[in-house]
C-alpha cells in the first residue's frame, strides 16, 4: 500500500506521527470508451467554450456559478489563504459511544500506521480506546478539505472514519409518511417471527458479487475465443401476495425449511411460488369440471342423435334379410338329390 497523507493524532498533549493508507479498494471491471469498428481509445479534449480554443491543466481555475451568467474564478492562492487548521493534524475532539454515530454518516475509511518514534503512543492510543469501547471524533483536513471523522480499533490498527457533515444527509419527504396506515398485532408478531427465523452472524466472506463473477466469465471467454456457458434461470418471485398474513406465514415457513428445520404443525406450509401455483389450479378447477361435465352430455346428445340411424339401419337389415330367405330356401331344395325309384 502506499501513504497517501502524512500527519500527527494529536490526543491532548500528545502528538503521534501517522501516516493514511485507503483501507477499502474498488472491485469493479472497469472499461476504456472505445471506437466500436477498431477498437481504437477514445480521447477528450479540454476546450474553452467561449474562444474554443484547447486548454491545458496549468490553464485551468476553479469557478463558482452566480447565475445570470457571471462566474467568480478561484486559484490556488485563494484556496492556500483559507484557515485550515488542521492541515497535517487529526484533532481529537471527544470520544463518544460507537452506537450514537448514525452510519448513514460514515464515508470513507483509511488505516492509520505510526511514523517513526510514534509507535508506543499510538499503541497505547489503540488500546485505551478498545478498553473504552468508544470512538473518537476528530477532525481532518484531506484534498483541501476540512472533515469531520471518526478513530476506531479495528484488527490492531486505528481506523479513520471520515464522514458527511449532519447538513449533507438528506431528510426523507415520502407521501406514506403521512398517511395514517395501521399494522394490526398479528401482522406485526408474523413479522417479528420472519426476522427471528432468518436471523444470523453477519459472515461478509459468505456474500458474493454475482454481476462481476458473471462479467469476468464474459472477458475471459472472449480472451480465449470459447463460448459463454449462460447461468440457469432462476425463476421468477410471485407477484406480491394480497393476503399479507399469508405470504408471511408462507416466508417463516421457508426461512424454516431453508435451515432444516421442521414446520410448525408437520406438514410443510406452501411457499409463495407453491401457493401462487396453488391459486392459479384452483383457479382452473372449476373451468375443468365444467368442461368435463359438459363431455358426458355432449356424447348422450351424440348417443342420442345416432339413435334413429342405427335403429333405421337395423330394420333395413332385417328386410334385406327376409327378401333373401325364400331365394335361399329354393336354391337349397334345388340343390338337394332325388330320389331313384
Amino acid at each position: 500500500m502506499r501513504a497517501i497523507w502524512k500527519g500527527a493524532v494529536s490526543f491532548g498533549l500528545v502528538s503521534i506521527g501517522v501516516k493514511l493508507y485507503s483501507a477499502t479498494e474498488e472491485k469493479d471491471i472497469r472499461f476504456h470508451q472505445v471506437h466500436r469498428d477498431d477498437g481504437g481509445r477514445i480521447r477528450y479534449k479540454r476546450t474553452c467554450q467561449v474562444c474554443g480554443e484547447e486548454v491545458t491543466y496549468d490553464d485551468i481555475a476553479k469557478g463558482y456559478d452566480i447565475g445570470g451568467g457571471e462566474m467568480v474564478i478561484l486559484t490556488d492562492d485563494d484556496f492556500a489563504e483559507l484557515p485550515l487548521t488542521t492541515s497535517h493534524a487529526i484533532d481529537v475532539l471527544e470520544f463518544v459511544p460507537a452506537e450514537q454515530v448514525d452510519p448513514i454518516l460514515y464515508n470513507k475509511a483509511y488505516f492509520l500506521e505510526p511514523e517513526g518514534a510514534a509507535t508506543k503512543p499510538y499503541v497505547l492510543l489503540r488500546d485505551a480506546l478498545a478498553d473504552s469501547e468508544r470512538v473518537a471524533i476528530v477532525k481532518v483536513a484531506l484534498r483541501q478539505r476540512e472533515q469531520l471523522a471518526t478513530l476506531r480499533v479495528r484488527e490492531g490498527v486505528l481506523l479513520l472514519n471520515t464522514m458527511l457533515w449532519p447538513d449533507e444527509v438528506r431528510t426523507p419527504d415520502f407521501g406514506f409518511l403521512d398517511e395514517d396506515l395501521k399494522v394490526r398485532p398479528p401482522e406485526l408478531a408474523m413479522a417479528s417471527s420472519l426476522i427471528d427465523s432468518m436471523a444470523g452472524e453477519f459472515q461478509p466472506d459468505a456474500f458474493t458479487d454475482d454481476y462481476r463473477a458473471a462479467l469476468q466469465e464474459v472477458i475471459d471467454a472472449k480472451i480465449e475465443g470459447r463460448e459463454v456457458v449462460q447461468p440457469e434461470e432462476v425463476e421468477a418471485a410471485p407477484a406480491a401476495a394480497v393476503d399479507l398474513m399469508a405470504a408471511l406465514k408462507a416466508s417463516v415457513e421457508r426461512a424454516r425449511a431453508a435451515r432444516g428445520e421442521e414446520p410448525a404443525g408437520g406438514a410443510a406450509e406452501p411457499t409463495p411460488i407453491s401457493a401462487a401455483r396453488s391459486a392459479q389450479k384452483a383457479a382452473k378447477a372449476p373451468a375443468k369440471k365444467a368442461a368435463a361435465k359438459k363431455a358426458p352430455a355432449k356424447k348422450a346428445a351424440a348417443a342420442k342423435k345416432a339413435e334413429p340411424a342405427k335403429k333405421a339401419g337395423a330394420k333395413k337389415t332385417a328386410e334385406k334379410k327376409a327378401a333373401k330367405a325364400p331365394a335361399k330356401k329354393a336354391a337349397e331344395k334345388k340343390a338337394a338329390p332325388r330320389k331313384t325309384a
